[in-house]
């Protein structure tokens, strides 16, 4: 019998999260199939859990905390939460403070993927230790 590959662990930046989440019928609906059917693993730390629950609470959203809290119960249970070691990974230069714990995510939880629709990560792709990757090439990566 052959054993079910195990889910791809990958960091995905906020704003792909939220769109995934939000435009259940958009462009990342995909990226949120993969995390439902256990074929990627997102990868969580303490700041970008934190992230992610303060931008859903944005009133631009006009999202309930009832909304709030079904829209994490969708993902946070898929994701494996990663304590980020202090000191924390040596990260390449970032323009933007911000990008930082996700590139620290990435190298502590040995991710396989960055998945990003951010500009200043993208650009770190060559001289980072795992891809970075928009959500189109790693959604077509995904087959």
């Amino acid at each position: 019998m052959k054993r079910a590959a195990s889910p791809l662990p990958v960091v995905i930046d906020t704003n792909l999260v939220l769109s995934a989440l939000v435009f259940a019928e958009g462009r990342l609906t995909p990226l949120r199939q993969a995390w439902q059917a256990q074929r990627i693993r997102p990868l969580v730390s303490r700041v970008t859990a934190a992230e992610l629950i303060r931008v859903l609470a944005y009133p631009k959203f006009r999202l309930t905390p009832e909304e709030q809290r079904e829209l994490l119960a969708d993902y946070l249970p898929c994701c494996e939460t990663v304590r980020i070691p202090d000191p924390p990974p040596k990260t390449p230069a970032c323009r933007d403070a911000f990008d930082v714990p996700f590139l620290q995510l990435a190298l502590a939880g040995k991710a396989k993927a960055l998945v990003t629709g951010d500009r200043d990560l993208l650009s770190l792709a060559r001289g980072f230790a795992c891809p970075n990757l928009s959500a189109e090439r790693f959604i077509d990566s995904l087959g």
